[in-house]
């Protein structure tokens, strides 16, 4: 697996390559480091002085990353990229055929604040690999399962078995989550539906599907981190209506999140 991990040297960008290298690790995976210098000056020279300071500075504390981690048995590389973050990272990952990038976000006290700064945002939209939010609370040491929160839509399909094969190769439990905001018979069948298929084609998997009923989306996944800490939450960036509750302005998203949670977005 390879692994891309934009870095800005902060602690939680560190945290988040320490965690890239766990995952690196459980497969002979590659990490590269990916350091980008955003800078606009109004005059060229004094532009030209601190990029230049700014490349030395980065190429400083890149050295000691690859070195730290290499004497782990790790193979990592650094790269140092001038331009935006979202940009340079998007085509980083498809100039290294990367099946993963794991990035740091800043978080406070809310979903929208926590996971979706604009650098996360614009990451996600500009990738074509699936991109880990690392938030700044975020407790990885000892993640035991993988949840894939789930709409019963059709896209979701290829997602199902991409993620599938993800938890096997992380060495992950995988268990499948379903918010049901109205209940109805269809509903109540699909859930039928989902397991029965998950047990046929994946037979070996050790899983189990959840239902939770709650008033909206955030409340049901926040109901639901709450009793499972230690995992990493898996979302498909075009579940229409989970997203658009994320992203909207209602004050349930203002709410404390699990900040400590881990979020998967499978592009």
């Amino acid at each position: 697996m390879k692994i891309l991990v934009p870095i800005d040297f902060s602690e939680n960008s560190k945290k988040a390559l320490e965690f890239a290298v766990s995952l690196a690790k459980r497969k002979n995976g590659s990490i590269t480091i990916l350091h980008v210098i955003e800078a606009i000056y109004d005059f060229a020279a004094q532009a030209a002085i601190v990029i230049e300071g700014m490349h030395k500075d980065a190429e400083s504390y890149l050295d000691e990353l690859v070195t730290h981690y290499k004497k782990e048995d790790v193979q990592v590389q650094g790269m140092i990229k001038d331009g935006t973050v979202s940009i340079m990272t998007s085509k980083t990952a498809e100039e290294i055929n990367a099946d993963l990038i794991v990035i740091g976000t800043q978080g406070l006290t809310g979903i929208k604040r926590t996971l979706l700064g604009s650098t996360s945002i614009d990451v996600i939209k500009a990738s074509e690999c699936p991109v880990l939010l690392i938030p700044a609370d975020a407790k990885v040491k000892n993640i035991e399962k993988m949840t894939l929160a789930l709409e019963f839509s059709d896209h979701e399909e290829p997602f199902l078995e991409r993620v599938i094969k993800i938890s096997k190769s992380w060495e992950l439990k995988i268990d499948f989550l379903h918010i049901e905001i109205r209940h109805n018979f269809k509903e109540e069948l699909t859930v039928l539906g989902l397991e029965a298929y998950v047990q046929n084609k994946y037979p070996e998997l050790d899983s189990k599907l959840e239902t939770l009923k709650s008033e909206n989306l955030i409340d049901g996944l926040d109901k639901y981190l709450g009793r499972n800490k230690n995992v990493i939450l898996v979302m498909c960036h075009n579940q229409k209506n989970i997203w658009d509750q994320i992203l909207s302005k209602s004050k349930t998203i203002q709410m404390a999140y699990h900040t400590h949670v881990p979020l998967l977005i499978m592009n």
